[in-house]
């Protein structure tokens, strides 16, 4: 049977990398959902995406609220049969030296770059396994720091680079887990490093000079949405191009479990769901 064109989702899609991963997946041919806060900004990119041929749609959710993250979800569910590609991209840099929260209470970073992406994925399982073979791809970083699980909300000793490097090894460590939890199921989950400092916004944002370009990090997290080579592999961590081995807490079981339990309980939702998501047909 002939495969239907690719449905993608890719957060934080209106600017940087993963707005130039989305052009490049929408000239490919697949339909490609759009994400981001500014409705005016996302509807740039996807009629960029269209005067090329391409097909596009814009979702609008702030990642820094769980309820906007359901309302997100709900309205992929209701726009599609299919999920073959979830890229959580989104996120927000170092630069910043006071702490912040988010709608819901939670330290800023660790809510939008890690917390969005696993309700995010947990909330669409159903969705990408009835999609299978899918990919779902966490583009994290080389910056990296063990979590705190005594004071994962960085209460004490805050700094804005020790948040983002507490989050983004959460996105790493999640891809540990979930690879096991998904074993079997057709969906594969990877996380990577796309490339050092950027050209990006968010780069920019930290007073850092950029030193890679975006197009080096949109082939890198391309190669793990789309290489044939990298079908039915799972549990990869990649720095640009290459495998790579990521912070050794990201391998822990414990810490896993411990970052799953802590994950759902935050999230809301009851301590069965990604068990309970992967036997749900989608509708």
């Amino acid at each position: 049977m002939e495969r239907k064109e690719s449905t993608v989702l890719i957060t934080g899609s209106t600017d940087g990398v993963g707005r130039l991963v989305a052009q490049r997946l929408g000239a490919s041919g697949a339909r490609v959902f759009i994400h981001g806060r500014n409705k005016e900004r996302g509807q740039r990119v996807v009629s960029e995406i269209a005067s090329h041929g391409g097909k596009a749609e814009l979702v609008t959710a702030d990642l820094a609220s769980l309820a906007e993250i359901r309302g997100l979800a709900d309205e992929i569910r209701a726009r599609t049969d299919r999920l073959d590609i979830l890229i959580n991209n989104a996120g927000i840099g170092t630069a910043g030296a006071e702490r912040q929260t988010s709608a819901d209470g939670f330290e800023l970073r660790f809510a939008v770059n890690y917390l969005a992406g696993f309700l995010l994925t947990a909330l669409l399982l159903p969705l990408l396994k009835a999609s299978a073979p899918a990919r779902i791809v966490f583009v994290a970083s080389a910056g990296q720091q063990a979590i705190d699980f005594d004071d994962v909300m960085l209460t004490r000793g805050y700094s804005g680079t020790r948040a983002y490097c507490q989050s983004k090894l959460a996105q790493i460590t999640l891809t540990m887990d979930l690879a096991q939890e998904l074993e079997g199921t057709g969906i594969t989950v990877n996380s990577l490093h796309p490339a050092t400092y950027m050209n990006t916004t968010m780069v920019r944002r930290a007073g850092v000079t950029p030193v890679s370009t975006v197009e080096q990090g949109a082939d890198a997290i391309l190669n793990l949405a789309t290489s044939p080579k990298l079908a039915g592999r799972s549990g990869l961590y990649f720095s640009g191009l290459s495998e790579s081995r990521a912070d050794a807490q990201a391998y822990d079981r414990r810490a896993q479990q411990e970052l799953r339990e802590l994950s759902l309980e935050l999230a809301g939702l009851p301590s069965d769901f990604l068990s309970t998501a992967l036997k749900e047909q989608h509708q």
